[in-house]
């Protein structure tokens, strides 16, 4: 995908593998001292800290065994030293501190921090510790745990959560998985997690972006990959506005495509209207809708500017295919006889398709073919149902679920959620960062097909970059529409209505003649 190239260390994301190898490189070839880059980290961390929640005290540090426990015993002496009241509690027993992590602690007790030894702190006095305190620092757990947090590490990150105070994660919250994204036990709710060297690609997806919260990336003046490979690259409203082809002054509606919507068996002409309109919103020269007949007159009613059919038959499909430069099949279709004929007549045209919701559930049910000039957008649930496994195995490695789907069906995948995951089988996979829960709500899939298939119309070249595009628009849209509609309130046409003006921002000069000035 062309967007990749000389992409920035900023928006790079990487296994927790890499940033441990890449922090080795740091410290063996770069001569930077550990203990260093450690004093470093937790200054960044405090710097933050004293930003987001000024005059916010006592804090209660929770240190852990590892790198990440050194960091929190260093953001403790910075505290204290910024005057600030601090409770230090020893998670992890200090005698089994070594290395770095060792010389934090040992630097934290020398600068006058008083360490607690959670052993010898009861349950009571524990309670009492959060009750006093303002804020929660978390560096239990760092980016080498995996596996559900054990006790008594599982039961704090309970307590922490219970407590209701703002919590600042170190590198990452403990118990989130920092490549994937998951947590398979108890994991901190943070307010903000300060994170160091590289991204890792767990914050950004998964769990991540609804346990993270604020992420803030602090590289530490490394700034290197020391030569690992991303495993995917954010994508934001800022980094893909330059993707939208120009028009010139004398540009006609032939030359942005002709999306055609195969959607809306009955009960469901709402999806195929919502897919519609989206894409005319999103820049199509031409679109046409191919729905049940009884859904035409609402269709035109809501969307005159489409090309509303009523179809009964697959039999009539053919002629609109022809026409079409990008089909979007499967909103509302359904998977009775109508959904599977319009199915079969999409995928026997050869022409380059979006496939969502039922065109997808059906696809479930044939023998995968592959094809390069597709793209399929699932949420987790309808991917489960392509890969023949459970909901809970495509959460827990998104990315590397994205990456299966695309081995077998070939083209573009999709997969929906909190950090959408792109990939095409060619680079590192895109990320679309952010989430938004007013999007949870039926019909946005709808709208997010028609978006993507009228960028896909717009530059059938570059499907990747379309599918990555169209995340990003559509999140953006949810987002402004959420400052006015709040998330409980929320419906697909206060996305849609807000498109053109994110879509305005991006619009390269449009070469249009101003006159004489």
């Amino acid at each position: 995908m062309p967007q990749h190239a000389g992409g920035s260390l900023s928006d790079a994301l990487f296994s927790a593998d890499s940033v441990r190898r890449i922090d080795q490189y740091v410290i063996e070839q770069l001569g930077v001292d550990g203990f260093d880059l450690m004093q470093s980290a937790a200054h960044a961390a405090f710097h933050r800290l004293a930003l987001r929640w000024p005059g916010v005290e006592p804090l209660l540090v929770l240190c852990g065994a590892g790198n990440n426990g050194g960091d929190g015993y260093l953001i403790a002496a910075n505290a204290l030293r910024d005057g600030m009241a601090v409770h230090c509690v020893a998670v992890a027993p200090t005698g089994k501190l070594s290395g770095d992590a060792r010389k934090a602690w040992q630097k934290a007790v020398a600068d006058g921090v008083e360490v607690r030894e959670l052993a010898d702190i009861g349950d009571a006095e524990l309670g009492a510790l959060f009750e006093r305190s303002g804020l929660v620092v978390d560096a239990m757990l760092g980016t080498g745990a995996s596996g559900a947090p054990r006790e008594p590490i599982s039961g704090i990150i309970a307590r922490t959560n219970a407590s209701g105070l703002p919590v600042l994660a170190v590198d990452v919250p403990s118990g989130l998985n920092a490549t994937t994204g998951a947590a398979k036990g108890e994991v901190v709710q943070a307010a903000m997690t300060v994170t160091f060297i590289a991204r890792k690609l767990g914050l950004y997806t998964g769990q991540g972006p609804s346990v993270c919260g604020g992420v803030v990336f602090e590289p530490l003046g490394t700034d290197t990959n020391a030569g690992e490979t991303p495993v995917a690259r954010l994508q934001n409203w800022g980094s893909v506005q330059n993707w939208l082809p120009g028009r010139r002054a004398n540009a006609h509606k032939g030359q942005f495509g002709h999306v055609l919507i195969v959607a809306g068996d009955r009960g469901f002409g709402g999806a195929g209207i919502l897919a519609a309109e989206a894409a005319a919103r999103s820049g199509a020269g031409l679109v046409s809708l191919a729905t049940r007949p009884e859904h035409v007159t609402a269709a035109l009613a809501r969307c005159p500017s489409v090309m509303v059919h009523g179809v009964i038959h697959g039999s009539e499909l053919p002629s609109l295919l022809a026409a079409a430069t990008v089909v979007v099949c499967g909103p509302g279709m359904g998977q009775s006889a109508w959904g599977q004929q319009m199915l079969q007549q999409v995928v026997e045209s050869g022409k380059p398709r979006v496939l969502d919701a039922d065109a997808l559930n059906l696809l479930s049910k044939r023998v995968a073919v592959p094809a390069n000039n597709q793209i399929l957008t699932p949420h987790p649930g309808e991917a489960a149902r392509l890969l023949n496994c459970l909901v809970p195995e495509i959460e827990a490695d998104r990315l590397a679920a994205t990456h299966r789907l695309q081995s077998i069906y070939g083209g573009v995948v999709l997969l929906k959620g909190a950090g959408t995951v792109i990939a095409s089988g060619e680079g590192a996979a895109d990320v679309a960062i952010g989430s938004n829960p007013g999007m949870a709500t039926g019909g946005m899939g709808d709208v997010l097909s028609g978006v993507i298939g009228a960028l896909y119309a717009q530059t059938p070249e570059l499907p990747a970059q379309a599918a990555a595009m169209g995340a990003v628009v559509h999140l953006e849209a949810a987002t402004r529409a959420s400052v006015k509609k709040g998330y409980m309130g929320l419906i697909p046409t206060d996305v849609i209505d807000i498109l053109p003006q994110v879509f305005r921002e991006a619009e390269p000069g449009a070469g249009c003649d101003k006159g004489d000035e």
